[in-house]
């Protein structure tokens, strides 16, 4: 029977091997599938079919830069143990330097990984059954700038551009690259504290917007006041909402007193070069991940049980 694109898909989602992996075995089985399960469980590549279903919260966040491009990924596994581990981090190191050449995570996973005749898809499986644990390749992000910098942050670094918390922040300007390198890494560590949602009022989502204005309405509908007066009130606390979540309405961390917009035209004004701020990314470790939430006893318990 012949080893089909087909055959080769279905193996790899009932086994959680590599699709190199699960083409071998439905070769050497000549293509009878449950056979080739039974191939891949002999030697030892298909663990990572139920380990693939264990939440996986904790990992890393790595970013790299080349040039004027900058990318970010962010690589979870089961624990924090893990995460320290050597193997680990060089893995992440390797995706966000990989991440540089893709637009998205979909072509990102079908690169091919370095020095292994496995894509990125099935060099994680491979991590998975060799290190143990679950792990899962969750977004990515690259940014690129015609003329400028794209400066990275890594809060709190593990290792060198390692961490829980990384930043992306792209300056497109003419200016002086050492200016434009000070000036990226203060306003990424403002990002990194203040977690902005968009880069500026246009680009805020505005079902944010929507869902911030009604419970605004109920609020001043709640208070009694007129309909003009209430109006009013919500207009003037819209803006102030922007001025929470907008990373050019935000007051900067650094001196407390400007808004990030009014950094950039004074940086500008004093090196003789227009600086924009044209884009950031944020990712902090796990964020919107559901951690799974076990009770110890019950677990003691039910293995004393079997």
């Amino acid at each position: 029977m012949a080893v089909t694109a087909a055959l080769v898909k279905q193996l790899r989602e009932m086994s959680g091997a590599g699709m190199m992996d699960c083409k071998k075995a439905l070769e050497e089985t000549n293509a009878d599938i449950e056979a080739a399960v039974d191939w891949l469980r002999t030697k030892g590549l298909a663990t990572a079919a139920k380990k693939s279903g264990r939440v996986a919260s904790e990992g890393l966040i790595a970013v790299h830069l080349e040039g004027n491009t900058a990318a970010m990924i962010e690589l979870n596994a089961e624990t924090d143990f893990v995460s320290r581990n050597d193997a680990f981090k060089l893995l992440a190191s390797n995706l966000a330097r990989l991440a540089n050449s893709a637009q998205n995570l979909e072509e990102l996973c079908e690169l091919s990984f370095p020095n292994t005749d496995r894509t990125v898809a099935d060099e994680i499986t491979h991590n998975i059954a060799t290190i143990g644990e679950n792990m899962k390749l969750r977004r990515m992000k690259n940014i690129t700038v015609d003329k400028g910098a794209v400066v990275s942050y890594i809060h709190n670094a593990a290792a060198e551009g390692l961490g829980r918390i990384g930043v992306l922040v792209a300056l497109e300007s003419d200016a002086d690259i050492e200016i434009l390198n000070s000036l990226g890494k203060q306003i990424a560590m403002h990002v990194a504290a203040t977690k902005p949602a968009s880069l500026s009022v246009d680009s805020l989502d505005p079902a944010l917007v929507q869902r911030e204005r009604e419970v605004l309405i109920e609020q001043a509908k709640e208070s009694g006041k007129p309909r003009e007066i209430a109006e009013k009130m919500v207009e003037g606390r819209i803006r102030k909402f922007y001025q929470e979540v907008v990373l050019l309405e935000q007051t900067f961390v650094i001196d407390g007193e400007s808004k990030v917009i009014d950094v950039l035209k004074k940086a500008a004004s004093d090196c003789g070069s227009e600086i924009v701020l044209v884009d950031f990314s944020i990712f902090v470790l796990g964020d919107g991940v559901e951690k799974e939430e076990t009770d110890f006893a019950a677990e003691v318990a039910a293995q004393l049980n079997k």
